[in-house]
């Protein structure tokens, strides 16, 4: 099975994400593939599979990506290679992906996919947690709450919506979904 968490930034999904593999030590976390420089500490193939952006297009164009898409000037994706390599393993692969990222899974691997969006309380809050990161300038923000909006109305194409306006409530929501789908296969 291959599971996608997708959220709006700022939604809580990757700290979700986080937990749900500490307590899933088979589900295996997929690494995405990237044309942005390494970066010191991280570690080809753990943290990102580093591709020049050549042999990122390259991939793209033979179908070696599930998913991908431009940010900042990077490429980003999932390399089709992996995600099918732990399914002919007979494995779980838990994704922290954008929505459309999710949505291209689905339209891949189908049944295969279960896609979960974790939802805000509302957009305040998040524009409240995005705030309060301190990682981005208030220009950056609007962005994302521009694209949060698109991002929320999607979520009726996904499984499973998990309100996340608490974590002690939300991560075990997230863990009987991903106990239920493992126990049907």
């Amino acid at each position: 099975m291959l599971f996608a968490l997708s959220a709006p930034s700022g939604s809580g999904k990757t700290t979700i994400a986080r937990r749900i593999l500490r307590q899933f030590p088979a589900l295996r976390f997929s690494v995405s593939a990237t044309t942005r420089a390494q970066r010191p500490r991280e570690v080809n193939g753990k943290d990102y599979f580093f591709l020049s952006r050549e042999e990122f297009e390259r991939r793209t164009a033979a179908g070696g990506l599930v998913e991908w898409e431009e940010i900042y000037g990077n490429l980003y994706g999932t390399l089709k290679s992996e995600v099918d390599r732990v399914l002919e393993d007979g494995g779980h692969m838990l994704f922290d992906i954008d929505v459309k990222g999710a949505l291209s899974i689905k339209r891949l691997y189908g049944d295969a996919a279960v896609l979960i969006f974790i939802r805000p309380p509302s957009m305040d809050v998040l524009r409240e947690r995005l705030e309060r990161r301190g990682t981005d300038s208030a220009e950056v923000i609007d962005r994302r709450m521009q694209r949060s909006a698109w991002e929320l109305e999607q979520a009726p194409l996904f499984d499973h919506v998990v309100l996340n306006d608490d974590l002690a409530r939300s991560v075990p929501e997230v863990a009987g979904i991903v106990t239920s789908h493992m126990d049907r296969n």
